[in-house]
């Protein structure tokens, strides 16, 4: 009797172990170098010092220091590497100063362009979608706004609400809330003529589930084009008003205010209105470059849908 040899062991098939896909070292250096650098090295000054400018300046920003009056920055003669940028003509620290009037700009900015674009963009879905007599009812509106010359509005905003961030913050809101509304109307005066809309209408979709669904969705692009570059407005504006001193108020700083006390000593102690000059230029030209990027990138998208 001849014995049987085993059968051969059967192979199973096992799948390989799922490996991790990480982007090549050239794909990250391919998206850094897509990023608006440029822009992003000016603003972030506003934003660190605005967010943690209490742990960052060296000096009290409101200390006043009679030994160091006008001392110049630290690369002039008779400079000192502790006052980088010099001090003002109440020995205060410019850098700390500068700092501060950073924070002020920054929740200026924020909060009164927040204010406006919620503003302007539901006046300007209202009028373009329902259009006829609340289109030119909330038009006309916006054509008074428009009338009244800016300086004069925030003369009024001051007599009435006195200096101080809330009247730099209202002052904002009102003033471009109007250019929110014209560019979102026109917008929504396109997109409600599209088929989703008139395929939502048949589908008997409220006004309200149109808008927010359909309409204020494909207008994101344009409204955070338009956010980005009212920030560089307000920074200015902001400036502006403290400027006239109906702003902020001593002791504290804002970068307009410091312009304002710094200009009678433009020939004597000229760092005192420069710097805070720089710092208003510079940011607000971030924010434009910021809102270029962003207007183009947004473009390219969408051509590609």
């Amino acid at each position: 009797m001849v014995s049987e040899s085993p059968p051969p062991p059967q192979l199973i098939a096992v799948d390989p172990p799922a490996v991790a896909v990480v982007p090549s070292r050239r794909a990250w250096v391919a998206k850094a170098r897509k990023l608006p650098w440029l822009p992003i090295l000016l603003l972030a000054p506003l934003f660190v010092f605005g967010i943690f400018g209490p742990w960052l300046w060296p000096y009290d920003p409101a200390g006043i220091d009679l030994t160091h009056v006008q001392q110049p920055p630290a690369w002039l003669e008779g400079g000192s590497w502790s006052h980088l940028l010099g001090t003002d003509a109440f020995g205060r620290d410019i850098v700390s100063t500068l700092i501060e009037g950073a924070r002020v700009s920054l929740v200026v900015a924020l909060v009164g362009t927040v204010g406006s674009a919620l503003i302007g963009i539901t006046i300007g879905l209202v009028a373009g979608y329902y259009g006829g007599r609340v289109d030119s009812l909330l038009m006309q509106l916006v054509d008074v706004k428009m009338s009244i010359p800016a300086t004069l509005m925030i003369i009024l905003l001051g007599a009435a609400l006195g200096g101080g961030l809330t009247t730099i913050v209202v002052s904002i809101v009102l003033l471009f809330w109007a250019s929110f509304a014209r560019v979102v109307r026109g917008q929504t005066l396109t997109l409600r003529e599209r088929g989703y809309v008139a395929l939502a209408r048949v589908a008997n979709c409220g006004d309200f589930w149109i808008i927010t669904r359909h309409i204020l969705p494909n207008l994101l692009a344009t409204c955070v084009v338009l956010f980005t570059i009212q920030i560089g407005r307000a920074i200015t504006t902001e400036a502006g008003i403290s400027f006239l001193g109906l702003g902020v108020q001593p002791p504290y700083s804002a970068w307009g205010l410091m312009v304002s006390q710094g200009r009678n000593f433009l020939a004597t102690a000229w760092w005192i209105p420069t710097m805070p000059g720089l710092a208003i230029t510079l940011t607000v030209l971030g924010s434009s470059l910021l809102g270029d990027w962003v207007r183009d990138a947004l473009d390219s998208r969408t051509s590609q849908i």
